[in-house]
């Protein structure tokens, strides 16, 4: 539903929680058709981070809200998918989530591994040097990607990974 255009822009309302139906949650899309969150112009969807070792996470985005989550593991990897003044709804690897407040939430990328035992290789190709393994779970801090591969690091160790053993990057995703 279009609410309004203006200069190429195009707000669209976002799927809002059924349970906060008098909150307007707004998305802005560029001529592109790549979404933005009204509030930071930053792309939705997008990933950041846990800032501490807990987060709550709510069924709408105010503190009068019921909590559905607890997130307990700093550094873990997020995916906003909406915003809301200073809340962002997020959510993890299993799709589980509800609305953070935003001084929870960091810009540090992590990813977290999906693959038991992933190698970590000194560049990225299959045939590489072997330099460390992570197990399944394992938050990792995200370094840079490319197409088909991405580096990570986390205990002291640092290597390329495949970008389909970890989730918190988009699979079309290139970083530097």
């Amino acid at each position: 539903m279009a609410l309004a255009v203006s200069a190429g822009l195009m707000l669209a309302q976002a799927d809002a929680a059924p349970q906060s139906a008098d909150a307007q949650i707004l998305r802005v899309q560029d001529s592109g058709g790549a979404a933005r969150g009204a509030v930071t112009n930053l792309p939705v969807p997008r990933y950041v981070s846990l800032k501490g070792s807990e987060g709550n996470a709510r069924r709408g985005p105010s503190l009068s809200h019921r909590i559905d989550w607890v997130f307990r593991h700093a550094g873990m990897p997020l995916r906003v998918v909406a915003e809301f003044g200073h809340w962002r709804r997020v959510e993890d690897k299993d799709g589980a989530g509800g609305w953070i407040h935003y001084a929870l939430l960091s810009g540090v990328r992590t990813a977290l591994v999906t693959q038991d035992m992933v190698e970590l290789r000194s560049r990225p190709n299959p045939d590489a040097d072997i330099v460390a393994r992570a197990e399944t779970g394992a938050i990792v801090r995200l370094g840079e990607c490319n197409i088909d591969w991405c580096r990570i690091s986390g205990g002291g160790q640092r290597g390329w990974v495949p970008k389909t053993a970890i989730w918190g990057v988009d699979p079309d995703e290139v970083r530097d």
